[in-house]
Order: structure tokens, then sequence, then C-alpha cells
């Protein structure tokens, strides 16, 4: 290969705890601007921080996720510099002492893959910048200002845009199923920054640029093309890589610099003389550790061993932890996981997708989904029904008794009716009927199928079947 890219990551993870880093404000994405502020976040002269614990306790759960050393004793630092949505000229982070170092993520792209953590820190968010040609200016949004974050950043080790975006995506299973961070990229609840440059092949490391913030795993995965190719022809072309920061443009397909990159001194860290460091010991790491929620792998292999589903459908299952929280709770209420889990994967999943509901705006009533299952395992209803009532407590959010009751779609049980119903069908297809003495098993299928359609909804299949047998018998050429 003639060109290596060299490739590490920044995410920043917004923590989904109910109040900010150091105040009491809400983190509630969507407030009209500047309501969710007050004069600590908003950097106000005099005015102390206090830590919230909860932030602490979040970063040590993906910290332990990840495989990470938890510092006995972490501290903060000020970041300083002067950007419009950053009120106090300085953002509070960790530079010198991070809570998290020496973690790892297995990934397998390509190949198998062991991606090293170099260290998890915590920080500040700044603001929002508004831009709105059409008023005249930018506007500023501190509603942001002071919502926790951790930085993970990642050693140089990928290569390939496929292993950034397989990493990403186990980094983003586990955080959903640590319930630390809600990941809705498109809301900046996840941020990514790649560090890339691009060398020869067994040559020193190359001059790096990064691309800043970006917001879906497609973004990402152009980003990485396009500064990749990019780089490469300015070096084919006897160039320089400058070391800066850039934007992408998703419409346009393309990024452009943003600004020089800084180093660390050019931010003059110093350590943040308003916060005690954070002393976590030993009991507090067990503690976390014991009340760590089950991740996403580990459901998986518990779906595998406990309730015997196949390892392509328990990974459906745990796409995201409102699927899998849905099936846990149907699965118990039926004692019928398979069904539930064939459900889930099966008609769920396509009415989601007809209807464009992702995972997190998931909202079904388990226990509805719960009755539904237990009438066709109870034999009251048959699979069409069964699907046509899926559908309509998706979408109408019916009760499903009722609605089978009303459409009269409960299964008919009456023997007279569905011999009556056979023996019509055979008289009207003769041919089928000869076929079949004929050798020709397939004919039973649709002649099951006429059957059925005379029957309507209400036709119970099992007795159906049982009535064609009987006459076939009946009927058979001596």
């Amino acid at each position: 290969m003639e060109w290596e890219t060299v490739m590490g990551l920044e995410i920043h993870a917004e923590l989904a705890t109910k109040s900010k880093i150091f105040c009491g404000c809400t983190t509630h994405f969507g407030g009209e601007p500047n309501t969710h502020v007050c004069p600590v976040c908003a950097g106000f002269p005099g005015v102390l921080p206090v830590l919230n614990r909860s932030v602490v306790e979040f970063a040590m759960r993906v910290g332990i996720a990840l495989d990470c050393a938890v510092a006995g004793e972490s501290r903060f630092d000020r970041k300083n510099y002067f950007y419009p949505d950053l009120p106090k000229a300085y953002q509070v982070s960790q530079l010198y002492a991070p809570i998290c170092r020496d973690g790892f993520i297995e990934i397998a792209a390509s190949a198998p893959k062991k991606i090293t953590i170099r260290e998890i820190h915590i920080e500040e968010d700044a603001g929002k910048l508004i831009h709105a040609p059409e008023c005249g200016g930018t506007f500023m949004d501190f509603n942001r200002c002071g919502v926790p974050l951790i930085e993970i950043v990642t050693e140089p080790d990928f290569h390939e845009t496929a292993e950034v975006i397989a990493f990403l995506e186990k980094l983003r299973e586990t955080l959903l199923f640590l319930d630390v961070c809600d990941c809705k990229m498109q809301e900046g609840s996840l941020r990514v920054d790649v560090n890339l440059s691009v060398r020869k092949t067994n040559e020193p490391m190359g001059v790096r640029t990064e691309t800043k913030n970006l917001n879906s795993f497609k973004s990402i995965a152009r980003a990485i093309e396009y500064e990749k190719q990019r780089q490469i022809d300015i070096l084919r072309r006897g160039g320089e890589i400058t070391q800066e920061t850039r934007r992408w443009d998703e419409s346009a397909g393309e990024s452009y610099s943003m600004r020089s990159k800084e180093n660390a001194p050019d931010y003059r860290y110093f350590p943040e003389p308003d916060l005690l460091p954070i002393v976590i010991d030993d009991k507090w790491i067990e503690q976390t550790k014991k009340n760590m929620p089950e991740l996403a792998y580990q459901k998986r292999e518990r779906y595998a061993q406990k309730f015997l589903i196949p390892k392509p459908t328990a990974a459906v299952l745990t796409v995201h932890k409102n699927i899998s929280a849905l099936f846990e709770t149907v699965a118990e209420k039926t004692d019928s996981p398979i069904e539930t889990a064939n459900l889930i994967t099966g008609e769920i999943m396509r009415l989601m997708s007809v209807s464009n509901t992702t995972p997190e705006t998931l909202s079904l009533d388990a226990e509805k989904l719960a009755t539904l299952i237990t009438l066709v395992l109870d034999g009251k209803i048959n699979r069409t029904v069964y699907k046509e009532t899926a559908e309509a407590v998706f979408m109408l959010n019916v009760e499903p008794e009722t609605y089978i009751t009303e459409k009269g779609l409960m299964m008919s049980c009456d023997n007279d009716l569905t011999a009556e119903a056979v023996r019509a069908v055979l008289c009207e297809n003769p041919d089928a009927v000869s076929d079949y003495f004929a050798g020709k098993d397939k004919v039973f299928g649709f002649l099951m199928g006429r059957i059925m359609k005379k029957l309507g909804k209400g036709g119970n299949p099992d007795i159906a079947k049982k009535k064609l047998n009987e006459e076939l018998r009946i009927n058979a050429p001596s």
C-alpha cells in the first residue's frame, strides 16, 4: 500500500444528568434560548462552582465499562481561550489528572483489533452560536454552558474508515446501555472529532488535521475519505499539510479550514483554584461496579443461553436499550421469549421502518403486546389476525381484545362451518384434488389457502387442516 492513513478520535459525550456539572440548572434539551442559565454557568464574577456527584459516577461507569484504570485522585484545570459562546473565557476540564486512563475497546472490522483508550476526562460544555444572517448577525444561546461532558480520547490506532465506524458503534452501544448518554447525535449529545494524517508506509507520522464536531456516522465516514484524499493530493503535488482544525460541510461534501490547530500551551492550562481534587477510594469504585447495568453484549449472551434465541435475533434485540427493555418486559409477562423476540424483530421492526420510528422514540404498551401474544398462543386468533392487530396496536394503540372482538376476528372453532368450507373448496377445484392424489403434495397448501380465504380472518387453520385431511381420505381413489 503506497499511502497509510493514521487516525485518532476525540469523542464528546453529553452526560444524561438532570442538572449541570457545577450548578442546579437543568440540562434539558430544547428550551428557549438563555432560559437554562444562572450566575454560575453564565460566569458571573464571584460565583463558586459545586461539583455534581452524578457526573463523577457516570464517568466512572464509562471508565469501568471500557476497562480503564479509575484514578484515585483526579483534578480540574482551566483551559483558557476566548470565544463568544464561552462567557467565562475559560473551560473547566482535566488535562493533567483525568479521571480514567488506559482502557480499550475490541472491534471486528476487516479484522479483530483492540483500540486503546488513552484517557477519559470530565469537562463542561460551552454555549451555542446561532448564525442568522437573515436577522442581521449571530446570536448566542448559553443554555448548554455547563452541561457535563466526558471526552474519550483514543490512541491513533485507526487506519480504515470501517474501523472508526465499528468503534463508534460499539462505544455508542456501551454509553446507551450504561444509561449515561442518550447519544442523540442530531442534538449534539455525541460529537466526534477526527484527527487524521497520512504517510507513506513505514515512514514517520505525518502532520495531522482535526475535523471537528461530526454528528452522524455518515458524515464521519465521508469526512474521513475526503480528508484522506485531500492530504494525499497535496503531498503528491509536493505540498505540505498544515496542522489545522477543519469543519465538515455535509451538503457540499467537503471540509474547510476554521483555524490553525492549537496545542496545550496555547490554552495556558493551570489548576482550577475553585474546585478541590476528586478523591475516589476502592469502596466507591467497587460500589459503582456493583451498580453497573447490564451491557448489550452481556444481554446478547444471556438471551442466547437462557432463552435459546439465535445470535442474529439477539443482536437486533440489543440495537437500543428501549428495544431490549420492551423485549424483556413482554417476554416476562408471556413466559414466551421466542415468540416475543419474533414479534419484535419481525412485525414491530417492519412497522418502525414504515413509520420512520427510531428506537429512541419507540413507545409501545408492553401489556398490550403481551395480551396479543397470549391470544395467538392460546389459539384464539390466527397469524393473519395476529399481524393485523399488531399493526393496530403499534399505529393506533388499540386494546387487542377489544379490537379483535369488534372486528369479529376471534378464531372460530365451528367444526361444521369449517367442514362445509372444505367440501366447497374441493368441489370448486377438482383438478387440484386430482393433482394431489397423483402425488403432488404441494397442492395441499394451495387448497388450505383457498379454505382459509373462504373462512375469512376468523378461520382456524388447525381445524381446517384436520378437516381437509379427513375429506381427502374419504375421497381418496380406491
